[in-house]
């Protein structure tokens, strides 16, 4: 059962429209930069894949920060939670900074399964009020199919793909 912190919860609650604001502007950039990526002229590619792993590290990063939050706020935190939530963050700007050492397609892929690491651990963890699992899915969901149409043209890209 979700809980809030202070006791069962009913499984889902409606967030707060402002929070839904914040959660529509952080996912934004992740449709626009995998279109400039996947179709635009190469003086846009390029950069447009540099906009989505940038901004996969730092929504992995706030991410992992929430969960430290939320885990931080109990009474008794627990270390392992607390290691785990920085564990995605830590990742995904570890492929960035491995960026041009190994393949695009690898650290594309890379952060796909940081943020479906970082969802799973969010969604099985306890003490997580009713309204969060919506929102880190909206946001992982966003994030995944944008990398996703980045990780086909890597893919691509690098001539993987037999016609």
């Amino acid at each position: 059962m979700v809980t809030d912190g202070a006791g069962p919860k009913a499984r889902y609650e409606r967030a707060p429209a402002p929070l839904w604001a914040i959660a529509v502007a952080t996912i934004a950039p992740f449709p626009i930069a995998a279109v400039a990526y996947g179709w635009g002229p190469p003086e846009i590619a390029r950069p447009g894949l540099t906009a989505i792993l940038t901004w996969t590290a730092i929504v992995l990063a706030f991410l992992g920060g929430v969960r430290w939050g939320l885990e931080s706020g109990l009474a008794t935190p627990r270390l392992y939670r607390l290691l785990i939530s920085i564990g995605s963050p830590v990742v995904a700007w570890g492929l960035l900074l491995a960026r041009h050492r190994i393949p695009d397609s690898w650290v594309i892929g890379g952060g796909i399964v940081a943020f479906l690491i970082q969802w799973l651990f969010d969604h099985q963890a306890p003490d997580v009020p009713a309204r969060y699992p919506r929102l880190s899915t909206t946001m992982t969901v966003a994030a995944c199919v944008s990398l996703a149409v980045c990780l086909d043209q890597a893919i691509h890209a690098q001539g993987l793909v037999i016609p």
